[in-house]
C-alpha cells in the first residue's frame, strides 16, 4: 500500500521556466493606455518619429539673413542648371539642344532694336534714320527665317525620335524661338552642347 505522505511523480518534475522577458509580454495583453503600479519603472516611448533631443539655437538678425540669402543662392543656381516646369520633358530638352547647337539671328535682335530705336529718333538725320529701317527689316526677315528653319529641324528630330510624343508642336516651336532670340550667356537651362555640336 503506498504510503500517503510519499510524493507524487508530478512534484518531482522540475517547475516550468518562467518566460524571459515577463514585462514584454504581459505589456503586450495590457490595453494601450495602461499606467503601471509604483514602485516599477514606466515604460519608455517609442523613438520612432520624434524630434531629435536638443534645443535648437536661435538665430540672430544677421544669421537669419545670411542663411536666406544662401538659399536663395542656391535656389537661383538650381533653376539656372535644371530650369523650371515648363523646361521638362525629353521633347523641350531636345528643342533647347538643337538652338544652342548654331549661331541664331535671334540672338542680335535685341541689340539691333536698341540701336534701331535710337536710329528711328526724329533728331537723326535721314540717311541714319533709313539705315535703322532698313537693319530693321533685316533683322525681322532673319529671324522668321531662322524660325521656320529651327521649327523644322525640331518636327522632323521630334518626330523620329519620340513618335508616340503628346507634346504640342506649336508650343515648341515657340518655346525654342523665344530660346532663340536670348542671349547665350541668359539662357535657362544653361546650354548643353557647345556650337556646332550633333543634335
Amino acid at each position: 500500500m503506498p504510503s500517503l505522505f510519499r510524493r507524487k511523480s508530478a512534484d518531482l518534475a522540475d517547475p516550468a521556466p518562467e518566460p524571459e522577458n515577463p514585462a514584454t509580454e504581459e505589456d503586450a495583453a495590457r490595453p494601450r493606455g495602461y499606467t503601471p503600479a509604483k514602485g516599477r519603472e514606466t515604460p519608455k516611448r517609442p523613438a520612432t518619429g520624434r524630434r531629435p533631443a536638443g534645443a535648437t539655437k536661435a538665430l540672430s538678425k544677421e544669421e537669419a539673413k545670411a542663411l536666406r540669402r544662401q538659399r536663395r543662392a542656391e535656389a537661383a543656381a538650381e533653376f539656372r542648371r535644371e530650369g523650371g516646369p515648363r523646361d521638362r520633358g525629353p521633347e523641350r530638352l531636345l528643342a533647347r539642344n538643337v538652338v544652342d547647337s548654331r549661331r541664331t539671328v535671334g540672338t542680335w535682335f535685341f541689340g539691333g532694336a536698341l540701336i534701331v530705336l535710337i536710329g528711328s529718333n526724329q533728331a537723326m538725320p535721314p540717311v541714319i534714320r533709313l539705315a535703322s529701317n532698313l537693319l530693321w527689316g533685316a533683322l525681322a526677315i532673319g529671324v522668321v527665317i531662322d524660325s521656320v528653319l529651327i521649327s523644322r529641324k525640331i518636327k522632323k528630330l521630334v518626330r523620329s525620335r519620340f513618335p508616340n510624343s503628346t507634346q504640342r508642336m506649336g508650343s515648341l516651336y515657340l518655346y525654342a524661338i523665344m530660346r532663340a532670340i536670348t542671349f547665350r550667356k541668359l539662357r535657362t537651362p544653361e546650354p548643353r552642347v557647345a556650337i556646332g555640336d550633333q543634335v
